[in-house]
């Protein structure tokens, strides 16, 4: 199927809807956990789980939604998860203590799970292997368009208004990409339901841990994601404090540098359909860790240079594992997105839980080593995906305007 195509074209945007509206509803709260912290008597770590609760259960249902959209199949589903996370998001704007956000989140978490793994396993379905890598560069960059608008906007409204209402209008911006999504969003042309049942899901859990390439790129998936989720979650702590002492909207600005990861998930993906997936993963992950040892620096400009490396960088390295996940899996190709998902979001739940703890032993500096130490095991991981062989080609499947598809 060609790039270009009206299909394409529609998927695309959709996409770029269901990226954009996961992320910053997910992730609107990070900017504020120092506020949080103090207006809760809490400490980093225990702060971190405004964040943590959401992803831990999302990293849970989305394996469900992935085994029930198997099933049911993708629109629907994706479309109830938009609009429901966006219901709790408008919910939590109302929360009274702590207690009550931590519960609401929660759920935020569990609606959200019905969407990054069924989109995974629509594009792959749907899209053409040639031009995989460009539709999942386009709903990464969706997420990182998301993550950087609501952690700006949270944080500005936070210095000059409340929280509560940053995360009102967030919920309604949700609704409305909600409704985008499910008018632009084409019927599946490839689907096949799946089997039924807790046997069907563990049969297929079973035949993806067993390929020679999966284990490795969900493993990949957890280090990637908990390093990234660290690094924002604790660089505010840093930055609101000497020597930098900056407010909290300049701390929200950072979240700008996201404008890396909307282009260079694109460019990862154009790229890793040219040269390969193995020939790009190592590279894009050498820059993660270059820019994470920069936030070392006493000098505000070299941090950020670091920080923006570090975001180019990790939405490259996503972008091309996670369309690796799509191109290699066999059937049922939404559980292995899942899987590879679960791990992602579990990796962000721990080790930005796990990044808490460091900032209470050591500050900056113990964080930056935690997570430079889980960078170089995802970097032997890479190294070694770079001998991983071939699948054979996968069945033919063809249908009216979409070309032949084969595997990864």
């Amino acid at each position: 199927m060609n790039t270009d195509s009206p299909r394409v074209k529609r998927i695309n945007r959709a996409i770029l809807f269901g990226g954009f509206s996961v992320f910053a509803l997910l992730y609107c709260v990070q900017p504020l956990m120092p506020l949080m912290a103090q207006q809760f008597a809490l400490s980093a770590a225990e702060s971190s789980w405004v964040l943590s609760i959401s992803t831990l259960t999302m990293a849970v249902t989305l394996v469900l939604g992935g085994a029930l959209s198997d099933r049911i199949g993708r629109k629907a589903l994706m479309t109830a998860s938009m609009v429901g996370g966006a219901a709790c998001t408008l919910l939590c704007a109302f929360a009274q203590d702590f207690t009550q956000l931590l519960i609401l989140r929660a759920l935020l978490g569990v609606a959200l799970g019905g969407m990054p793994a069924v989109a995974m396993a629509y594009l792959g379905e749907e899209i053409a292997p040639q031009s995989l890598g460009v539709s999942i560069g386009m709903y990464i960059g969706g997420s990182a368009l998301g993550g950087m608008l609501a952690r700006v906007i949270t944080s500005v409204v936070a210095d000059y208004a409340s929280w509560r209402f940053a995360l009102f209008g967030l919920g309604v911006a949700g609704l409305y990409a909600g409704w985008e999504f499910w008018r632009s969003l084409p019927e599946s042309n490839n689907f096949r339901p799946g089997r039924p049942g807790v046997k069907a899901l563990l049969d297929g859990a079973r035949l993806h841990l067993r390929d020679d390439g999966l284990p490795w790129l969900f493993a990949l998936g957890f280090l990637l994601m908990g390093v990234f989720v660290s690094l924002y979650n604790y660089i505010g702590y840093r930055l609101l404090a000497a020597p930098f002492s900056l407010g909290q909207t300049a701390v929200g600005l950072l979240s700008v540098l996201y404008v890396t990861g909307m282009y260079s998930s694109v460019w990862a993906g154009r790229l890793a359909d040219r040269i390969g997936r193995r020939n790009v993963l190592w590279m894009t992950m050498a820059l993660t860790m270059t820019g994470l040892a920069l936030t070392l620096s006493a000098n505000l400009i070299v941090l950020v240079t670091g920080m923006c490396a570090a975001t180019f960088g990790f939405f490259a390295s996503h972008s091309v594992a996670s369309s690796w996940v799509g191109m290699r899996a066999r059937a049922p190709k939404a559980l292995a997105s899942a899987l590879y998902l679960f791990f992602y979001y579990v990796g962000g739940s721990m080790v930005g839980w796990l990044g808490g703890l460091a900032w209470g032993i050591g500050a900056w500096n113990a964080v930056v080593s935690v997570l430079l130490a889980l960078l170089g095991i995802a970097m032997l991981i890479a190294l070694r995906l770079r001998g991983l062989a071939p699948l054979a080609p996968a069945p033919v499947l063809t249908s009216a305007g979409t070309g032949v598809r084969t595997a990864g």
